[in-house]
């Protein structure tokens, strides 16, 4: 027979309602209590047979794979919520959805068909135009690593535009006055915000933004490379400083860089987005933001077993806050 409430309450000696609102992902509990909750519950098969009763779909949106890809920063974010899941009871099912390439139909059968508790959707490279189908969803959804403020669904995503203005003051502050911009030349929501960052902070202080300065790069490492090899093939005048749209483009640019003769960070200072474990064996170690990315994940999924098990209705948007992580690829420039 299939163990109750009552009975992991016994178990334990604590009240029914304490194991009601700990399995539930409730307030009231303390962190140890919901453990201790979640562990003797799953001791006593209290999970078990209960199909897509507990169960998360994970949905990886793909529009042209440019930005989600199998990289580090992908692979914590989902470490995050495969963790966040399995603490909280809940199974995890993972989808794959590749635009153009059947993703319409394939994702519309998931949202008019699923009998999963709820929908994670990474959002990194969706846009406005794809979210008509998600809109008949008759079970909670939250969106990770994007936002869109014509849509009326939760989410969870970086804190883009003030990340970026730390980025760049940071710069400003190491006596850097001519600083370009590393720009994705596939524009994603995420760099939409962290470009606003850093024009934000150039004017804020004073400083020109200058478009000779903000160079489009192909956001993947070999075609960061190449795009920026062409660019100084044709002699241009470098800033002392850039501040690029994520790690992996930064990682590009500064190869190609080395390969003309360019010092880093003795002729151009380079600070990056993301903190992927290369940072810290590049040459130079690579300043950057990191991005707390399996904190997120956890948050999303915390969100989304909130929304399942109370019906919020209140949307809500969460930023995840960033913190500068400073290594060597910055110079300081005596003023």
């Amino acid at each position: 027979m299939k163990p109750t409430i009552k009975d992991i309450a016994r178990r334990i000696n604590v009240s029914p309602a304490t194991v009601s609102n700990a399995l539930n992902n409730k307030n009231g509990v303390s962190e140890e209590v919901k453990q201790l909750v979640i562990k003797t519950a799953r001791e006593m098969g209290y999970f078990k047979n209960r199909k897509n009763k507990n169960t998360i779909r994970f949905i990886i949106f793909k529009k042209h794979g440019y930005i989600v890809s199998d990289t580090p920063f992908f692979s914590s974010l989902i470490e995050g919520i495969e963790k966040e899941c399995k603490l909280q009871g809940y199974d995890l099912l993972v989808s794959h959805i590749n635009f153009p390439e059947e993703g319409y139909r394939e994702l519309k059968s998931i949202i008019n068909n699923d009998s999963s508790s709820g929908l994670l959707i990474l959002a990194t490279e969706m846009t406005d135009e794809d979210f008509h189908v998600i809109y008949d969803s008759k079970i909670p959804v939250v969106l990770l690593d994007n936002y869109f403020r014509n849509n009326d669904f939760d989410s969870v995503l970086i804190n883009n535009t003030d990340s970026s203005f730390i980025a760049t003051k940071f710069l400003i502050n190491r006596g850097h006055k001519e600083i370009g911009y590393l720009k994705g030349s596939i524009r994603i929501n995420n760099f939409y915000h962290r470009e606003q960052g850093y024009i934000q902070a150039l004017r804020e202080y004073g400083l020109e933004v200058n478009e000779k300065y903000q160079m489009c790069l192909e956001p993947t490492m070999d075609g960061a490379y190449r795009d920026m090899k062409k660019i100084l093939s044709s002699n241009i005048h470098m800033p002392t400083a850039f501040f690029a749209d994520n790690d992996i483009i930064a990682f590009g640019a500064m190869r190609a860089m080395k390969e003309a003769g360019i010092k880093i960070p003795e002729d151009v200072s380079i600070i990056g987005f993301d903190d992927m474990p290369f940072c810290d064996i590049t040459n130079p170690r690579l300043t950057t933001i990191k991005v707390f990315k399996q904190e997120m994940g956890g948050i999303a999924v915390k969100r989304l077993i909130q929304k399942i098990t109370d019906r919020d209705c209140v949307i809500q948007k969460i930023e995840v806050c960033t913190q500068l992580i400073v290594r060597e690829s910055v110079k300081t420039i005596d003023q």
